[in-house]
């Protein structure tokens, strides 16, 4: 009974943050927008930015696995309108970040067999392979809708982009899109993970050759601890690169797991006690390495720390279904780690979307 108690309150919440997902999904931010009047390195309708960006695009990830796993014809309509309404509007220049709806809209183009949907996914992954800005050794370049940060690598990438073209690569059975891939993991992997403790920096740049204020900045890590599980699952690697990311992914669960807070939450600086505890980070590793238990990548003695996080991830869900203590969107720190600590709690698509992917991993086979 106690279990089945526990599996309700889940679902419960889960419903909650679906129904205030949409609102925020649409919501303008006005802080961004008030950037992209006087910043937008393409000169486009800042509508087509609007609503098509990496905070979005997290959100509608989560919305897409919340139906591949229950094929709710009612979410896939939320997705439908979404993607036909800036169909209409029309698409921003591409970067890093206006990339990342792609990955949920390549997805449900390959599921509805509509081109209408794959074509503008096609364009833009061949754009990736063929025009991509690049840093030295071939990486991809961390250019933002505002912000060209030569020769700089951040972790956001592989989610935000790589994951989007490997998919492709999967869709279209094109073997370069893949290949591609798999060398922007292992380059970011070989300029961003820290050899001692297996986290992540947040960036890498080649003027200079260093790793800005060297911060292990928690929702960065994150998208490395899903985005390893995500690529592996969705394409089929060499035992050698897959025996190298296994081993990536499990250097940083390691110390995860050493640094998670007595709450059972991690700190925005993940090896920081005096930085604030940060909900979408805490929701995103938490994910990951349930994902990565649940796919044999990693032992199942890390769940525990999955385990741990959910009483507080629940907790911050409010009875609105809005998810507290979300840290907004974050800039490298250049210069100092006191940067991320300044960083403002807001509520925002991805802290949703984050829980969401947290809390329907667990629903799906939660640990012993």
């Amino acid at each position: 009974m106690e279990k089945n108690a526990g599996r309700a309150a889940i679902e419960a919440k889960l419903s909650k943050l679906i129904d205030a997902f949409c609102p925020i999904l649409y919501e303008d931010d006005e802080i961004f927008l008030e950037n992209m009047k006087g910043k937008n390195l393409a000169g486009d309708d800042i509508r087509r930015y609007q609503h098509w960006e990496w905070t979005q695009g997290v959100g509608l990830y989560g919305l897409w696995k919340l139906f591949a796993g229950s094929k709710d014809p009612k979410i896939l309509d939320i997705l439908v309108k979404y993607f036909d309404r800036q169909l209409a509007i029309g698409f921003p220049a591409l970067n890093v970040n206006t990339m990342a709806p792609f990955l949920t809209m390549s997805y449900v183009g390959a599921y509805l067999g509509s081109e209408r949907y794959l074509a503008p996914c096609r364009e833009s992954a061949k754009w990736i392979l063929e025009h991509f800005p690049r840093t030295q050794e071939g990486g991809f370049q961390h250019m933002t809708s505002d912000t060209l940060n030569d020769q700089e690598l951040w972790d956001d990438t592989l989610f935000m982009t790589v994951l989007f073209l490997a998919n492709m690569g999967r869709i279209e059975g094109n073997q370069a899109y893949i290949d591609e891939a798999q060398y922007q993991f292992l380059l970011h992997a070989k300029y961003l993970a820290d050899d001692t403790t297996g986290l992540w920096y947040h960036g890498w740049t080649f003027h200079g050759r260093h790793n800005f204020a060297r911060a292990f900045w928690g929702r960065g890590n994150c998208w490395i601890t899903i985005a390893i599980p995500e690529f592996l699952e969705m394409v089929r690697c060499p035992a050698p690169v897959e025996r190298m990311l296994r081993q990536i992914l499990l250097n940083q669960v390691e110390s995860l797991a050493k640094y998670q807070d007595e709450s059972g939450m991690w700190h925005t600086l993940i090896d920081d006690p005096t930085s604030y505890v940060e909900s979408s980070a805490t929701c995103g590793f938490a994910y990951g390495i349930l994902k990565a238990v649940h796919t044999g990548l990693i032992d199942g003695k890390y769940a525990q720390a999955a385990r741990k996080a959910l009483p507080p991830v629940l907790e911050r869900i409010s009875e609105d279904g809005v998810v507290e203590q979300v840290s907004y969107g974050t800039p490298m720190g250049r210069e100092s780690k006191d940067f991320y600590k300044q960083i403002e709690l807001k509520s925002m698509p991805y802290g949703q979307a984050l829980a969401m992917l947290f809390l329907i991993e667990w629903l799906s086979g939660p640990p012993a």
